[in-house]
């Protein structure tokens, strides 16, 4: 079976990856396209994955509007060429979706992102089918498959992630070093607008180094006043320090469920309460995450949890409930694509 994977934000690299190392150790012929957002391109050749740029990520709603052009010229030109028996996309690839009908092939879209009202509205009617989380709130219709796991399960679930303790060598770092991780995103994606993160960051960072060293991951240009913090190890060795992480605060959605799923506490900032399935279970259920709306309050949150002894002790327990419950997400990938359509059956 030929395979097109669309990818369009750093993440999709993380959660396709494994899923097609697995399709081609099948037999499967897997081809990648993506738009260059952040460290995309830095994250596949990492890897070791070819693919072709269709376009690049753009800031305000006209000029993403006028780029979805320019990338679903560029992915449909290619799909003609390679002839994919499906088209595979993240959260809100409508490129993916759209395309699929115009060579009359089928589409599948992973996602997670309830709020994303404009990304369901141009994808949710093309798809053949999109799959969503367990805890996913909204009802997408017969199309939908509900899996019982999170995304973020396709790459740091134990079976294909191991932590490497080299990365805290490169910052001058080792396992017993307290350390916080900033993360701070650009909140230009369309579900953002008129939203909002952490609000105060050097108060943050000032009031945070008081208990161990700061390290900050930034989508954005810093203040000066900050840029002394960024880590400056390669994106692909990320995952490696959240692992190591005493604690991790910030307003990157994704970041915050990776550090949940490897047991490191997480503390989330955003606007956006209540919205997401997957954080209300994490946070609800398993207790793994902390959501809050007001900066002030989820700092005062964070030097409280920083001072307590056996903190992520505690919280490696609760992740281990939770490996217990959830399913291994790239196995059923797997599964779907490398037998689709029977497998949606199934």
């Amino acid at each position: 079976m030929k395979i097109l994977f669309n990818m369009c934000h750093p993440a999709d690299v993380h959660f396709f990856k494994n899923a097609i190392w697995g399709l081609e150790k099948q037999g499967h012929d897997c081809k990648i396209t993506t738009v260059d957002k952040d460290v995309s391109l830095n994250l596949l050749y990492a890897y070791g994955f070819e693919c072709d740029v269709i376009g690049s990520a753009k800031p305000s709603l006209f000029s993403k509007a006028t780029e979805l052009l320019k990338i679903e010229y560029n992915l449909y030109r290619i799909a003609k060429s390679f002839k994919p028996d499906i088209l595979v996309g993240g959260v809100g690839n409508a490129y993916s979706a759209h395309v699929g009908k115009m060579i009359r092939k089928p589409s599948i879209i992973f996602d997670d992102t309830e709020h994303a009202k404009i990304e369901h509205l141009l994808t949710d009617r093309f798809a053949t089918t999109i799959c969503t989380p367990s805890c996913f709130k909204k009802n997408i219709g017969k199309n939908q498959i509900r899996y019982n796991g999170y995304q973020e399960l396709a790459y740091l679930h134990p079976n294909y992630f191991t932590p490497n303790p080299a990365v805290l060598d490169e910052l001058g770092l080792n396992e017993d070093d307290v350390f916080i991780i900033l993360r701070f995103v650009s909140w230009t994606a369309s579900h953002d607008v008129g939203q909002h993160g952490i609000t105060n960051k050097i108060e943050f960072v000032k009031e945070l180094e008081k208990y161990g060293k700061v390290l900050i991951t930034s989508e954005d240009e810093l203040d000066d006043v900050l840029e002394k913090y960024r880590i400056t190890t390669s994106p692909e060795k990320l995952h490696d320090l959240l692992y190591y992480a005493s604690l991790c605060v910030g307003d990157g959605a994704t970041t915050a469920t990776e550090c949940a799923i490897l047991g490191t506490p997480s503390i989330y900032v955003s606007s956006l309460v209540g919205t997401m399935g997957n954080f209300i279970e994490l946070e609800d259920k398993y207790g793994v995450i902390l959501h809050y709306s007001d900066s002030d309050k989820a700092l005062d949150k964070a030097v409280e949890l920083i001072q307590k002894p056996n903190l992520k002790e505690d919280w490696k327990n609760k992740r281990d409930q939770l490996l217990k419950d959830k399913i291994d997400v790239t196995a059923f990938m797997v599964r779907l694509l490398g037998d689709y359509p029977n497998s949606f059956q199934v």
